[in-house]
């Protein structure tokens, strides 16, 4: 997915709310806005808005001397959704479709990223989590479920902190022992890394690997060969959230998408209204 002149305010608008939360010297923010606005006049349209995202918070992390801005906010999101799990989780046992279940609350889960929004709060999640269960699902629930019975190597791509708890409820519902789980390889917004993952148990469930980069998506050629490796071998990758989607979008590959659609260029890329529950594959 390309860039659209459209993504230039919130590249502007993401690039203060980091900064403002990795330093409260304006001068610094200054700086910051004055190098994302320089790095933007000069960036390529024809690569995807992620490219753009790796270096707008470059820029925040180098001149803040600020390795991890949303470090807190990552820690809260992650202690909020272990609170509420198990809560879920016997929701899901309960329910007579566990793994539709557990694909809308894991799509739920999307809601806490940080990118499009700095305003998420406890109470969005919760709304969010009940519009999942309620809303209608954009996609073909019976595609993704007889990929997921097909597949011998399943790489389930995580986004963000906090939502990896609800992509551990979906995990749960997978032959745990056909999947890998994959995290940015270092700070970046407030997506999750390994340490998310050591803190949340999904280092316990399944095999987890990080892709070496810190783009905020999955820009293949600028991950690892550890993490290119798995991708390759993988007959079946489940790609979470708008970053993952804007990278891998134009990719031939066996992908299931899925994402809440909370960017109006993403769900008009998509073809779904905003704020959809969205699972998208080629499949037909």
């Amino acid at each position: 997915m390309k860039t659209f002149l459209d993504c230039m305010p919130c590249f502007i608008r993401q690039a203060l709310d980091a900064v403002r939360l990795a330093t409260s010297d304006e001068i610094t923010h200054e700086r910051v806005l004055c190098g994302v606005m320089d790095a933007a006049s000069r960036m390529n349209l024809n690569q995807s808005p992620p490219v753009m995202g790796q270096q707008i918070h470059r820029i925040v992390r180098e001149l803040s001397r600020n390795e991890d801005p949303y470090k807190h906010a990552k820690d809260r999101f992650n202690r909020y959704a272990l609170d509420i799990y198990p809560q879920y989780k016997k929701m899901i046992e309960r329910s007579t479709m566990p793994l539709e279940t557990a694909v809308r609350l894991a799509i739920a889960g999307n809601i806490i990223d940080l990118g499009p929004s700095s305003e998420i709060d406890q109470s969005g999640i919760d709304d969010a989590m009940a519009h999942a269960l309620s809303g209608r699902l954009l996609g073909n629930m019976g595609l993704l479920e007889e990929a997921v019975r097909s597949a011998e190597n399943i790489l389930y791509l995580g986004d963000n902190s906090g939502e990896i708890v609800f992509d551990r409820l979906l995990i749960e519902q997978l032959p745990v022992n056909k999947v890998t789980f994959a995290v940015r390889g270092s700070p970046v917004i407030n997506d999750a890394t390994m340490a998310d993952a050591e803190e949340t148990g999904m280092t316990a469930l399944v095999k987890v690997v990080d892709n070496g980069s810190d783009a905020p998506g999955t820009i293949i050629e600028e991950c690892s060969d550890v993490f290119r490796r798995q991708f390759d071998k993988a007959d079946l990758v489940i790609s979470k959230g708008q970053g993952n989607y804007e990278t891998l979008s134009d990719v031939e590959k066996d992908i299931f998408f899925i994402l809440k659609a909370k960017c109006p260029i993403i769900a008009q890329h998509i073809g779904c209204d905003l704020g959809s529950l969205v699972i998208s594959s080629r499949r037909k």
